[in-house]
This record gives structure tokens, C-alpha cells and sequence, in this order.
């Protein structure tokens, strides 16, 4: 066993053994608002609840340990004292893990990530309709853990609203832990299946990905696409280019022949893909489609 002390390791060497030794956790998908009402969507795995009278949750948006910046949910709730926390399950994963790319300030991770924009019924801050459970909070403390890179900020919300999907209640009106199918956060990659187990999500890419927002409507309105789905194809940095359409189409003459059911095919084949994590791979077919 290997024996460490925290302060004679980098900051990235502590949070990743963290990360990694701490887990399942729980994911908040937090909702805020700035002061001019600007909307904001971001995941956060250190998060739980603390109290059921008054009901309690608190959630931790840390400094950024690279740079020592702070993230524009913690600058919201500085503002606007209100909060929606979006409990995420396995049907938004994807959508969830796209909105935590560090999109520029102004930039609306609901239309990004594709996630639905709710009002809510006593706070500002929008709740994600896709979402089972979700809590109107208002922000009753926010206590800062240090001032370097990597300290915490304990953002202490008490629920002032629950909004709780039917279809995942039992026969006794709780919440059934098969259908709610919760996720949850591991170390790196990988998260957590409540009722199957581990599972990998790519990350974000650093160089942000497109977003849902930028799929074509022919591929977003294909009901073939599920919400995970388009999550994939919005985390890439940009389009294939003709020059990889092209081969593709000359490699798959076969289905480039005067036959009705290309389109569908094709759409087959890119659900296909995804369904392996070939993103690339996927785009490309769906972009032969305006070849036919």
C-alpha cells in the first residue's frame, strides 16, 4: 500500500485519487441564471443531500485546478440566489456530460447539450423537462473551502418545489430505483449504472464540441436518435470533411443504388455506429445522405 500526503503531490494527482476512491457519486445537474437572466447548465459529482427537515442539498463547483478559475455556476448563485438541481439517469448521460464543456460565458448549455428548458414554478432558474426529479432551491449559503486551484465551494440550496416524473413511481407512489436508472460519477471516464453497473462516457472535448444545436434538423427530428445519441454527435469539434464522405460513398456503392429505403439504411447504419462509440464514423454516413 502506498501512503501518500496530499501537500507533496500536485493538486491533479490529489483530485484524481479523490475521484477515483469516491465514488459512485450522485450528479447534480444544476440550473442558474445571472443577473440579466442569462441561463446556465452544468453537472457536478460533488453533490449529495444533507437534511430532510428543512430539506437540504449541497453541491460543490470547485475552482478550476489548472488555472484557478471559477465556473459560471458559482458566479450565478453569487448573483441570482436560486438554483435548479436536475437529478441525471442513464436516458440523459450523454446530454448531461456534453453540457459540462467550458462553452464561453453567454453560451446557453441547454441548446448545446439539447436538454429542454422548463420554467419553473417559484424560482428564475430553468428546469431540464428530461430530467425525473427535479428541485426548485433557494441558495441559503455558499462557503468557500480555500482559494487555490481545486477548492471547493459549498453551495448549501434548500428544495422549495420537487418535481418528480410519474414514470418513475412504484405502485406505492415512491420512486422505483429500476426506473428512475440513476448514473453516477466514477474516476476519469467512467461512471456508475445503478442497476447494471460501469459504463464509459467520453469527456467533453476541450476544444468544445458543436453541440446539439448545430445537428442538422433531417438528423435531430429522426426519431431513431435517442437524447444520448445526439450528445455524441454534438461533442465533436467539427464536421468530416467531403474528401471523407466521398470515400465513404465509393466504398458503400451498394447502398448509393436507386432504392427507396437508402435513407433509412443509412440512418440504421449511423445508430449503428453510435451504438459501437464511432462518432466519426457515424457523421460521415449521415452526411452521405445528401448524396442520394
Amino acid at each position: 500500500m502506498i501512503s501518500i500526503t496530499p501537500n507533496e503531490i500536485s493538486s491533479q494527482q490529489v483530485q484524481a485519487y479523490l475521484q477515483g476512491a469516491i465514488g459512485p457519486r450522485p450528479i447534480a445537474l444544476a440550473s442558474t441564471v445571472d443577473a440579466q437572466g442569462t441561463p446556465n447548465l452544468s453537472p457536478f459529482s460533488f453533490f449529495n443531500i444533507f437534511s430532510s427537515n428543512p430539506p437540504v442539498l449541497v453541491f460543490s463547483p470547485a475552482r478550476r485546478v489548472r488555472n484557478n478559475t471559477t465556473k459560471h455556476t458559482l458566479e450565478n448563485v453569487n448573483e441570482v440566489k436560486e438554483v435548479v438541481i436536475n437529478i441525471v439517469n442513464y436516458n440523459i448521460v450523454e446530454q448531461q456530460s456534453l453540457a459540462s464543456t467550458e462553452y464561453p460565458l453567454g453560451i446557453n448549455e441547454f441548446e448545446k447539450s439539447g436538454l429542454t428548458m422548463l420554467k419553473s414554478d417559484t424560482i428564475k432558474p430553468f428546469r431540464v423537462a428530461e430530467s425525473p426529479v427535479q428541485f426548485e432551491c433557494i441558495v441559503t449559503n455558499i462557503v468557500p473551502l480555500g482559494t487555490e486551484g481545486g477548492a471547493g465551494n459549498l453551495v448549501i440550496c434548500e428544495i422549495k418545489k420537487m418535481h418528480i416524473c410519474e414514470s418513475v413511481l412504484d405502485e406505492n407512489g415512491t420512486i422505483d430505483p429500476i426506473k428512475i436508472d440513476l448514473v453516477a460519477r466514477m474516476g476519469g471516464n467512467w461512471y456508475s449504472r445503478a442497476k447494471e453497473g460501469l459504463f464509459e462516457v467520453e469527456k467533453p472535448l476541450i476544444t468544445l464540441g458543436i453541440g446539439v444545436d448545430n445537428i442538422p434538423d433531417f438528423i435531430k427530428k429522426n426519431s431513431i436518435f435517442t437524447g444520448n445519441d445526439l450528445g455524441m454527435l454534438g461533442n465533436i469539434e467539427k464536421l468530416p470533411n467531403n474528401n471523407d464522405i466521398q470515400h465513404f460513398i465509393s466504398s458503400n456503392k451498394n447502398i448509393f443504388h436507386s432504392d427507396s429505403n437508402n435513407k433509412t439504411r443509412l440512418f440504421e447504419l449511423a445508430k449503428s455506429l453510435l451504438d459501437q462509440n464511432k462518432v466519426q464514423q457515424a457523421w460521415v454516413a449521415l452526411l452521405s445522405i445528401n448524396n442520394i
